[in-house]
């Protein structure tokens, strides 16, 4: 019996996503660095609080790296746009983030963001989607830092052979890959969507109990922040511009309010890292940090 699709992922992977701008101000920046969890073991920590303020005026805090990640956030609601792509929007899922930082953040900035299809994979009952964005400045055109994300459809793969399942990246393979930090608050969902991400499985009981939770959960890209800076205060001395690359796999949920353990080894100019939560002691988020540089003190 000849195996048919209604996918063709020959017409996914071609598709031209259309060119968006994102525009960010210093409170967006200083929003985001507070539902990462910035300052909230020490409002006066010098490390911290450079995030949210500074003596000169907001237009010269500091931006942490992981704020580009919201440079994406658009794109993957846009796979919806994918011709022949059927899935449910509820069962949809983060499943990776790799980051490249080509320069620090500007406190503001208007960014021009140009996006692809780099990975298309059949997972019988899943479907992973992966998309690249490039980041520009727009006044500039200089590139600030490029995302790629991996989303992962449930309920929507089958649709290559099961003895030859589709599989497809244009991207190079070696991209793949312990403080204690304070309780996430269990507001901390509620308060990081404030900065763009508002899938209601983080926010609404009824979403998140169809999608398989007991409750809403905590955004990865979250997690990811908290685990990121960690590794900036042990492992850069708190400067986040020794940041050069950032790559997160996403391996189980967080509930909000759950405690998490960032842990971290060096290994040359790579920091590798796993983040745990200790009421659960399950591994939730492993991944890589790449540094410009050793601090002294290492």
């Amino acid at each position: 019996m000849e195996y048919s699709s209604p996918i063709d992922p020959e017409l996914i992977i071609s598709h031209k996503f259309p060119e968006a701008t994102y525009t960010y101000t210093e409170r967006d920046a200083a929003l985001y660095a507070l539902g990462v969890g910035s300052c909230a073991r020490d409002a006066l920590d010098d490390n911290e609080l450079k995030y949210v303020y500074h003596q000169d005026g907001q237009q010269s805090i500091q931006v942490l790296p992981t704020f580009a990640a919201l440079f994406s956030l658009g794109f993957s609601s846009s796979i919806a746009e994918l011709p022949g792509l059927q899935y449910d929007p509820r069962l949809l899922l983060h499943g990776q983030q790799y980051m490249e930082i080509y320069r620090s953040l500007p406190s503001n900035g208007c960014i021009q963001n140009q996006a692809s299809i780099v990975g298309l994979h059949d997972k019988g009952k899943a479907t992973v989607i992966e998309i690249e964005v490039v980041s520009y400045g727009k006044d500039s055109g200089e590139p600030l830092c490029m995302n790629r994300m991996s989303i992962y459809l449930r309920g929507a793969g089958g649709f290559s052979k099961p003895s030859q399942p589709y599989s497809y990246s244009k991207y190079p393979n070696n991209q793949i890959s312990a403080p204690k930090i304070p309780k996430s608050q269990p507001f901390a969902a509620l308060l990081y969507r404030l900065s763009g991400d508002y899938n209601p499985l983080h926010s609404d009981p009824k979403i998140a109990e169809v999608a398989g939770f007991s409750r809403p959960i905590l955004h990865g890209l979250c997690t990811l922040g908290f685990a990121v800076r960690a590794i900036i205060i042990c492992m850069c001395r708190g400067d986040p511009d020794m940041i050069k690359s950032i790559s997160g796999r996403f391996l189980l949920h967080v509930y909000p309010g759950e405690t998490l353990i960032t842990e971290m080894w060096l290994d040359g100019l790579r920091v590798l890292y796993q983040v745990k939560v200790r009421e659960r002691n399950r591994i939730v988020l492993s991944g890589f940090v790449d540094i410009k540089r050793l601090s002294s003190s290492l």
